[in-house]
């Protein structure tokens, strides 16, 4: 399952090695793309193809809709662990995401995100002091 979250080093030929745990859930081949909130998003290959298929139907008319298609499918590479678990993350999503030498890895079933350690710690501090707020609303819609 895709869930917690490891701290590892970005080395300096860009290789980022993805925990043991989340390595068997995501297979030895997956996409790595932009994410949203300026993280990266590293889906197994069976939820990749899942979320281009519903890109694949979303209405082409609105702008919104192109745009976002553009954003997640352009910015996608399919990448391969190596034998020391490690994936290669190429320059263009290393500079969108501001990665440093230090990435957190965070497990968001059914993807993983990578992100900067220091734009992650001040995420997860802003979503940890709104926790009952964020609860709340999730609640309304029924989803808690």
């Amino acid at each position: 399952m895709l869930i917690g979250e490891y701290r590892h080093n970005l080395d300096s030929k860009k290789r980022l090695a993805i925990p043991a745990k989340l390595r068997k859930a995501l297979g030895e081949r997956a996409v790595l793309t932009r994410g949203l909130d300026a993280c990266l998003f590293l889906y197994p290959d069976t939820e990749w193809s899942k979320l281009v298929e519903k890109v694949s139907l979303l209405p082409m008319g609105t702008s919104s809709t192109r745009s976002f298609a553009r954003f997640i499918l352009s910015g996608a590479v399919e990448v391969e662990t190596d034998h020391l678990g490690r994936i290669l993350i190429p320059d263009f999503l290393k500079t969108y995401a501001g990665l440093q030498k230090q990435v957190v890895i965070v497990g968001v079933h059914p993807r993983v995100e990578l992100w900067d350690q220091t734009k992650w710690d001040r995420f997860k501090q802003k979503i940890e002091e709104n926790a009952d707020e964020l609860g709340e609303k999730l609640g309304q819609l029924g989803a808690i």
